[in-house]
């Protein structure tokens, strides 16, 4: 039983880890953004700065982070 319980935590644990939100109170621009297995966000959201302007609005902006494994909540 012990182990079974062992599992299960180390499954929710690993089912969880892949998944991470970024919320930055101090700085609007990378507020909301989430990304199941993304590429790092801070080289994300300069790389589409770079592509689609500063203007995160933009459907052109948020397909270049969706591109990099990142969604707007």
């Amino acid at each position: 039983m012990k182990k079974l319980m062992i599992l299960a935590v180390m499954a929710a644990a690993l089912t969880t880890s892949a998944c991470v939100t970024v919320i930055d109170a101090g700085d609007d621009d990378s507020y909301g953004w989430s990304g199941q297995n993304a590429q790092p966000f801070d080289a994300s959201l300069e790389g589409c700065r770079e592509y689609a302007g500063r203007n995160q609005g933009t459907p052109a902006f948020a397909a270049c982070m969706a591109e990099k494994g990142w969604t707007r909540d």
